[in-house]
């Protein structure tokens, strides 16, 4: 759907939580509503497989082991491991070399260019790669892995994306292996070698599945919402001229236009639930076992909320928008994407003080997690 946010409107005004038979699932449309889901601990990310009459290992292997897949005391310690990795300095000591790859990708373009290959997607999996210590030479595997494995976040799968991304899964596994076998005999600085490194304070240590499905989880989200916000961003303020030129125009917005990109056009637009017991959620009952989503994209135009909601606002304050989530599985990796898209952003005004539209975007098929495809600029 190219623009859902209308749609998001309506149903928004007549119920702000309903079931939706379609998906099978309650969804909320409203920011109260969707915050509940996102924090109420009666809820939880129950993982199950989708198809249980297939055999899909390596993609089951990487969301049984995963944080996001998992609830209090598993996650808890997942977590914790995974926090104090990154709370070593790993973000500010990326932001130079943050800054050197969008410098390097910049320098590369001229004339009218599609910006999402040329610029969106490259900078986050550099990105993710250097935190990592994913060897330069393999960053080009990492984007088609993560594009096969996101599809199956969709509705209506079809049973050659489940090969595909079977496939991908197994491949992806299988090189993580072999990182993490180099990292323990040639430790770096990067975080896949902190990782392997931790202990929790009991002694205890990520096993080998789930340092896998930590890299994975953090490669895939570190660079899949990264690429839209900067292909959407980037769109909404080409068509929001008025915005582009105040935020050229005072640099000290760029902390809050990153917010308010994420708010306007959200790159994750659904995240789900379980009921692990019966729940009231802004009076409706959730039964255990049911599940109920949190539709990001409709809660963050909730005019409840947020001011002339349909509006973009480059110096939006406050913003409480939830496109990192909330409550106990809130982005982990949210300080570095807003690093990330505030050098990223930067580096464009910079650089092509003329940048407009060269042609019609193209629109990803996807819903969940929404983009463009295409961004045909002129610079």
């Amino acid at each position: 759907m190219s623009d859902p946010y209308p749609m998001f409107a309506i149903q928004r005004a007549v119920t702000p939580l309903v079931w939706d038979e379609g998906l099978g699932m309650f969804l909320a449309y409203g920011h109260a509503q969707a915050d509940a889901v996102l924090r109420d601990r009666r809820l939880g990310r129950l993982w199950t497989l989708r198809w249980p009459e297939e055999s899909l290992e390596a993609f089951t292997l990487l969301h049984v082991h995963s944080m996001l897949e998992n609830e209090p005391p598993v996650h808890t310690r997942l977590r914790r491991l995974v926090a104090a990795g990154f709370g070593r300095g790993q973000v500010e000591r990326l932001r130079s070399r943050i800054a050197e790859i969008a410098g390097g990708l910049a320098d590369g373009l001229s004339g009218t260019v599609d910006l999402v290959p040329a610029y969106a997607e490259p900078l986050p999996v550099a990105v993710i790669a250097s935190l990592l210590g994913v060897p330069d030479s393999d960053r080009d595997l990492l984007r088609p892995w993560s594009n096969a494995i996101v599809k199956m976040y969709e509705y209506g799968v079809t049973a050659r994306q489940r090969r595909l991304a079977e496939a991908a899964a197994g491949e992806y596994v299988a090189y993580v292996r072999s990182l993490i076998a180099y990292r323990r005999r040639s430790p770096g600085s990067d975080l896949l070698s902190e990782l392997i490194a931790l202990r929790d304070a009991d002694g205890s240590r990520l096993s080998e599945d789930e340092l896998v499905a930590t890299a994975v989880l953090l490669q895939m989200a570190g660079h899949e919402a990264s690429v839209n916000v900067v292909g959407n961003g980037v769109l909404a303020l080409l068509r929001n001229p008025a915005e582009l030129a105040r935020l050229r125009a005072d640099r000290s917005l760029l902390p809050a236009a990153v917010d308010e990109l994420i708010r306007y056009d959200s790159p994750l637009q659904l995240f789900e639930r379980t009921a692990k017991q019966d729940a009231d959620i802004g009076g409706v009952r959730i039964p255990a076992g049911r599940k109920v989503a949190a539709l990001l994209g409709a809660a963050n135009r909730d005019p409840a909320v947020f001011a002339d909601p349909d509006r973009l606002d480059v110096g939006r304050d406050p913003n409480p928008h939830l496109g990192f989530g909330a409550g106990i599985h809130y982005c982990l990796g949210a300080p570095l994407a807003r690093v990330e898209l505030q050098v990223g952003l930067s580096t464009l005004l910079d650089r092509f003080p003329r940048l407009e539209l060269a042609g019609e975007p193209v629109r990803r098929p996807e819903f969940v997690l929404r983009g463009v495809s295409s961004l045909p600029t002129s610079l």
